[in-house]
């Protein structure tokens, strides 16, 4: 054997052992209030999602991803604070209470040690990877100390003004135009804020590919959050006259004071009472129209990935941080618990991902947080009580979690169990039993009739285990 057989022989388990070894990247994008039913390949025909649809033909949708609820009308921070600590609902509040700064908006250094051993993309940092942010941030700890690179810092919502709100009547003038730059809202700064985000990301992906590192890219976008704004060749893609209206509509929830969810909320003022399907239609619209503008921007970003070279070593997990009502339920914001506002759209693509899988199996979509550290090989650390995907997809086990929680304020309670769910309106006593199998629309109130007594005293049961896993403290009435 010649020195130089040797010597290639040597270079090529060199380079196996140097891929076997290699770290993938992983890019993480979080819409604002998307619910699970906006995107075409997933059930929903009238919209348009062409990038969505690509992602869910490349990897693994789970379609019962719930996001377990939040403290106060923000959704949002309660969400984000769960994927950013790995905790659930009630942990991570006290969690982010202890740790945010003073009011001088101060870090004792002990504080900044427990930050940065407790957050997601510390985790990656340590391991070696090179961490970027951009977007929505919304979470009670300074976003600059968690990244090695921050691009740009969008508010909790864009700016918006009155007459975005309370509208539309029908046969009435609309002074407001979800495609007119002059209403600011998502053009604030001149530039829609979909649009910028995804040129921050694509920039910082053509920087990465010159580099060996494995980079964590947590991109955060405002859309499809109200004011839900899109160029007007997106609008136009949606005849209103040819707008759906959700099953479960109704002109007024009778419980909406119990439930903390009154006219005076902000997300309930968009839309005039009593709701009309007129301002349903006209609402979804928009609704629509601004995802479908995300959905460009998200392709945009997917191509500069397939140019940089690093598409075959990086994951994707795509996920809302809740969902949107939007006339279910007489409903227009996310401070509930039917499936709307809970459940959320969940896509995972990238190496030994199975391609156009769909799993029905219950999962939290913080859940990712363990799934991408374990991608990554970084161990999971023993604070984060999400679990991770991997079994699921790669069939290793079907159930996730016994039950399914869920929480607002200290107003709703619910939990999901198989196919059945119970929610709570614990200041009325109010309860509510559905059978998601044949009620996914969550019409018919079980809850009275004798022959799911039993069923309802599982579930209740059920809710005040997850209480107490939870953290919260709420005492509820034995029912």
């Amino acid at each position: 054997m010649t020195r130089r057989f040797v010597l290639t022989i040597l270079l090529f388990f060199s380079a196996e052992i140097i891929c076997a070894v290699e770290k993938p990247n992983v890019i993480f994008i979080y819409t604002d209030d998307q619910s699970f039913n906006t995107i075409a390949s997933l059930g929903n025909p009238m919209v348009k999602t062409p990038n969505f649809d690509k992602l869910v033909n490349q990897g693994v949708t789970f379609t019962n991803a719930y996001n377990q609820g939040g403290w106060h009308g923000a959704i949002c921070v309660a969400s984000r604070s769960m994927i950013n600590t790995g905790r659930f609902l009630w942990n991570a509040q006290r969690k982010i209470e202890d740790l945010r700064p003073d009011k001088q908006g101060r870090l004792t250094p002990e504080k900044r040690t427990e930050i940065t051993s407790e957050f997601w993309s510390c985790h990656f940092k340590r391991a070696g990877y090179t961490t970027y942010f951009t977007g929505k941030w919304h979470v009670d700890i300074p976003v600059r100390i968690l990244f090695d690179h921050v691009g740009l810092v969008r508010g909790g919502m864009p700016p918006t003004v009155e007459s975005s709100y309370n509208r539309p009547f029908e046969n009435a003038e609309d002074v407001w135009s979800p495609f007119d730059p002059q209403f600011q809202g998502h053009w604030s700064g001149g530039q829609h804020w979909a649009e910028a985000l995804a040129d921050s990301s694509i920039e910082f992906i053509e920087k990465a590919a010159k580099h060996d590192e494995p980079f964590f890219l947590y991109l955060a976008f405002n859309s499809p959050h109200d004011p839900r704004q899109a160029p007007k060749e997106y609008v136009d893609l949606y005849p209103q006259e040819k707008m759906d209206v959700p099953p479960n509509f109704l002109p007024e929830n009778p419980y909406k004071e119990m439930m903390g969810c009154p006219a005076t909320l902000r997300d309930e003022k968009l839309a005039p009472y009593p709701r009309t399907e007129y301002a349903v239609r006209v609402h979804r619209r928009e609704y629509y129209a601004i995802i479908s503008h995300l959905d460009t921007q998200i392709g945009r970003i997917l191509d500069a990935l397939d140019q940089s070279g690093k598409k075959e070593n990086t994951y994707i997990f795509l996920v809302a941080d809740n969902g949107l009502a939007i006339g279910a339920h007489g409903l227009f914001g996310k401070q509930s618990l039917f499936e709307h506002s809970v459940k959320v759209p969940l896509i995972i693509t990238g190496p030994n991902i199975p391609h156009n899988k769909r799993i029905e199996t219950p999962v939290y979509m913080q859940d990712i947080v363990p799934t991408t550290l374990e991608v990554s090989g970084i161990a999971v650390p023993k604070h984060i009580q999400f679990r991770t995907l991997l079994p699921l997809i790669h069939n290793q086990k079907t159930e996730q979690y016994h039950a399914v929680y869920g929480a607002y304020m200290n107003r709703q309670r619910m939990v999901r169990k198989d196919n059945f769910k119970l929610i709570i309106y614990p200041e009325g006593n109010i309860v509510f039993l559905f059978d998601l199998k044949n009620d996914p629309d969550e019409i018919h109130n079980l809850a009275e009739k004798p022959e799911y007594a039993a069923k309802f005293q599982e579930l209740f049961q059920e809710l005040l285990l997850l209480q107490k896993e939870t953290g919260d403290s709420l005492k509820l009435k034995i029912l």
